[in-house]
């Protein structure tokens, strides 16, 4: 039996809750980090990351805990609800509306992306991709092609791990090979079905009941060969995420929101056991 861990975005309060939940469950007696394959898209990639590198889960909490040593993005609200709209909008081809997007986002006066390199690799202890698997999603800004990096693709993990989280008209896209990238979360919240193939999957998706957050039609696809679980916030967890994904002051709530409800969702014995 094959397994995959798919990490979905959620922002700086979706990294929070996800680290939460991997070790409530951890704790519980679940450790779903011993997976085949490891997904992440945005916030994902960066939890991922993690995952993949075997980082110790008490750093990746502690690490939630520490105070935002960065200034809040600056958003222009008119143009990210201009971005969103634009990839809702059903006359548009998805690549088509990706790649409009992707001109939104090279347009956007929203810094360095070199700075938000320099920044995450300051940030992670381990910068070389893993050997396990480990696969990191991101869009082409320039064309709306959607892309995939691992270990094979020649690219620095942390380069890729920033492009994944390149929000478009909030964070600056980022160069690869001469072109550009933005976050993965564009094409969708999961890309889940990258999972096809393995026996066990897991979805852990901060924002599955957003539009993109954890696609129906990708899950159903992957469960008509597989069986798939779909971890996403509950109630309370949703309270202490608040409505701002990209809110700091929202990141040691969000984690103590994903540690109960790991622990609960181990004691209701519903999960598989990824060891």
């Amino acid at each position: 039996m094959t397994t995959a861990l798919v990490l979905g975005g959620g922002g700086i309060t979706g990294i929070a809750w996800e680290v939460g939940v991997l070790y409530g469950l951890r704790a519980a007696g679940i450790d779903l980090t011993s997976a085949d394959l490891v997904v992440g898209t945005s916030a994902g990639s960066i939890v991922g990351t993690m995952v993949a590198t075997d980082m110790d889960l008490d750093l990746a909490v502690a690490m939630q805990r520490q105070e935002e040593e960065r200034k809040a993005p600056t958003i222009d609200v008119a143009l990210a609800i201009q971005a969103f709209s634009v990839l809702r909008d059903r006359s548009l081809e998805p690549r088509e509306a990706r790649a409009r997007v992707g001109a939104l986002a090279l347009s956007a006066p929203v810094g360095d992306a070199e700075e938000e390199v320099r920044w995450f690799a300051s940030q992670m202890p381990q910068q070389e991709w893993p050997q396990r698997p480990l696969v990191i999603t991101a869009v082409e800004a320039e064309t709306g092609e959607f892309t995939t990096f691992d270990r094979s693709s020649g690219v620095p993990l942390v380069r890729a791990m920033v492009a994944s989280c390149a929000v478009p008209c909030v964070f600056p896209p980022v160069a690869i090979n001469g072109r550009h990238y933005i976050d993965g979360g564009v094409r969708s919240g999961t890309n889940a079905d990258l999972a096809a193939g393995h026996d066990e999957i897991v979805v852990i998706a901060p924002l599955a009941d957003s539009p993109i957050g954890a696609p129906h039609a990708e899950l159903e696809a992957l469960r008509a060969q597989a069986a798939v679980t779909l971890i996403k916030p509950d109630t309370e967890a949703l309270r202490a995420i608040g409505p701002n994904v990209l809110a700091a002051s929202r990141r040691v709530p969000a984690l103590e929101a994903g540690l109960r409800q790991g622990a609960a969702l181990a004691r209701e014995g519903a999960l598989p056991r990824f060891a």
